[in-house]
């Protein structure tokens, strides 16, 4: 397989890289101590200056839920401030996915020493009934 391969297999590989770097770019500026929605205003910022179009604390419908990211219309970004990510931040982003019918979220747990966005692939419920 060539390297290129693998770029065609990822989601969104050029957007996600962006928003990737411009999480990297609010957590070295904040430091892993700050607040979740210091974390969010600074990448707002850097969304806009890098002219990137989001939707920041997205209502889902009537449900009540509101996220914290939508870019692009394509992908969720999740921001969390904790200790541990659970499993059960990994089920709300997602039903995030299954709601907004998106593809691809990305959770950031900014209070990690080093930084580590996890890339969250939508669960085709159809194709998983039929493997159980």
């Amino acid at each position: 397989m060539r390297t290129n391969d693998t770029n065609e297999k990822l989601i969104y590989p050029e957007l996600s890289y962006l928003i990737t770097g411009a999480c990297f770019h609010a957590h070295n500026a904040l430091g892993r101590y700050a607040r979740e929605r210091q974390y969010a205003d600074a990448l707002e910022r850097e969304f806009k200056l890098l002219h990137i179009p989001y939707r920041r604390e997205y209502n889902i419908g009537t449900t009540g839920n509101r996220l914290d990211f939508v870019i692009q219309d394509v992908i969720v970004l999740e921001i969390k401030a904790k200790p541990v990510i659970t499993r059960e931040d990994y089920y709300q982003v997602q039903r995030y996915l299954q709601a907004l019918h998106c593809k691809l979220a990305l959770l950031v747990n900014s209070r990690n020493r080093y930084l580590k966005p996890t890339r969250i692939v939508k669960i085709d419920t159809e194709a998983r009934r039929k493997f159980v």
